[in-house]
Parts: structure tokens; C-alpha cells; sequence
């Protein structure tokens, strides 16, 4: 197989698989739109308070440490463990689910069959809101997240298409398990929209 066109095979894929997690965000959009009617432009703004949650509670951050030091003049930032990324997803989860429910409850609820741009402008709003307590929260410096799901080519991938073409494919491992399970949460949607009351 020429290599220009096993190239353009491994690169096909790798965009797939990235298009796996876009269709879930556009899924997301999708989902809040249909249960509310309103387009909520926070959601990526969510999503980024959800990571900064996450690696915060999984380094054992203090929340909010930049304002408690700069009110009583201490100097805290961790409380000194660190917490596994299951019990941290966990938690993150029920932070999420609550955030979720401040906003449906105080936000969203009243917003229910007002002009577009009155719900396009809240929705900014609200993303600007939370972009900057998830700053206050946890702080604005660049961190790094690991769940412990592994990372780096798939030598198997690249070992099996190398003898099949010439050519290895660079294949991540963290794009294969979040594309699993990107596709196994949407089949999971679809059967819950189809198949029950609520949905």
C-alpha cells in the first residue's frame, strides 16, 4: 500500500475518533435544547468548570484558596492527600449535578419562552459567570489531568498496520477508550429517549 495513502487511512481514522467526542458535545447541545427549548452557549464553559473540578479535587485543591489567603492573609493552597480518580469522578459527578440544577432552578427556569436573544444573552452571560468562579475556585494557572486511563501509540495498532502496509498508524490509546466510551453513552441515550417515559 503506497504510503500517502495509508497516511490518509490513519488520519481518517484519528479524525473520527475526534468526531466521536465532538458528536457528543453536539449531542449534549441537543439534549438541553429539546428538554428546555433553550441553546445553551455555557456548555463548554461547563464542561471546562467540570475538568477544573476534577483535577482540582483529585490534587486535593482547596477551593476558593485564592480568596480565603487574600481574606485572612493565609497561605493554604492543598489539603495535603490526594484522592482517587474514581472517587474524584464520582464526586465531580454530584458537583456537576447540583451546578446543573442552581442553573435549571435560578437561570433557566424563567427563561422558558423569552425572545431568542434575551436566551442568547443569558446563556453568555452565564458562561462568563462560571468561567470566572471556576477561575476563583480553583485557581487559573494551566493544569494537567490523569485519570489513570492510558496514553501514548497503540503498539499494537502500529505494530499490526506496519506489517500489514508498511506503514504503522499512530493511533492514541486515550482516543480509542474515549471514543468507546463516547459511543457506548450515546447508544445508552438513544435507548433511554426510546424505550422509557422520561426519555
Amino acid at each position: 500500500m503506497p504510503e500517502q495513502l495509508a497516511f490518509t487511512i490513519e488520519v481518517f481514522l484519528n479524525g473520527l475518533m475526534a468526531g466521536v467526542l465532538y458528536a457528543l458535545v453536539a449531542l449534549g447541545f441537543v439534549l438541553i435544547y429539546k428538554a428546555s427549548g433553550i441553546f445553551n452557549y455555557a456548555q463548554g464553559v461547563m464542561a471546562l468548570f467540570a475538568a477544573l473540578t476534577l483535577v482540582g479535587i483529585i490534587d486535593g485543591q482547596v477551593p476558593f484558596y485564592h480568596l480565603i489567603n487574600a481574606i485572612f492573609g493565609t497561605d493554604i493552597h492543598y489539603f495535603g492527600w490526594k484522592v482517587n480518580s474514581l472517587v474524584a469522578i464520582v464526586v465531580t459527578m454530584l458537583v456537576m449535578i447540583a451546578l446543573a440544577w442552581m442553573v435549571q432552578r435560578f437561570v433557566f427556569r424563567h427563561l422558558v419562552g423569552q425572545e431568542p436573544i434575551i436566551l442568547f444573552m443569558a446563556t453568555i452571560g452565564l458562561a462568563y459567570f462560571l468561567e470566572g468562579v471556576g477561575d476563583l475556585m480553583w485557581g487559573s494557572e494551566i493544569k494537567t489531568l490523569d485519570v489513570g486511563l492510558p496514553q501514548g501509540i497503540n503498539a499494537t495498532i502500529d505494530e499490526a498496520t506496519f506489517n500489514l502496509t508498511g506503514y504503522g498508524f499512530f493511533i492514541d490509546n486515550l482516543d480509542i477508550i474515549a471514543s468507546i466510551v463516547a459511543a457506548v453513552l450515546v447508544i445508552v441515550l438513544v435507548l433511554f429517549a426510546q424505550y422509557t417515559k422520561q426519555g
